[in-house]
């Protein structure tokens, strides 16, 4: 089963050089393991573009869909026999990163 880990977050600032390195372990575990399917940083809410095509027109809004102190900052999507070895490896990423992470199942 397909889970996604979302990096939360409420800071400007990006990742230390110190959590880029755990991050980097992280990520060898997840695909030394066969658990990696995909992991992406993502820029500021500040850079993102809303668009919402539900009218006669689509509508283009600069900034991000909710204004929030926190903010989705990162991901990855992994494999994983059930629920609870997900929240393991999300407990290691949350680690890794010094960040919050929620865990969701694909459909």
């Amino acid at each position: 089963m397909q889970y996604l880990l979302s990096v939360i977050t409420d800071s400007p600032n990006l990742a230390t050089p110190e959590e880029d390195a755990a991050i980097d372990v992280f990520n060898d575990r997840l695909q030394a393991e066969g658990r990696w399917v995909f992991a992406g940083g993502l820029a500021a809410p500040s850079s993102a573009t809303v668009i919402d095509n539900r009218g006669e027109e689509p509508i283009f809004s600069d900034g991000p869909f909710v204004e929030s102190k926190e903010y989705l900052a990162g991901f990855w999507i992994i494999e994983a026999a059930d629920l609870d070895v997900a929240l393991k490896l999300a407990s290691a990423g949350s680690k890794a990163c010094n960040r919050k992470v929620e865990v969701r199942p694909f459909l």
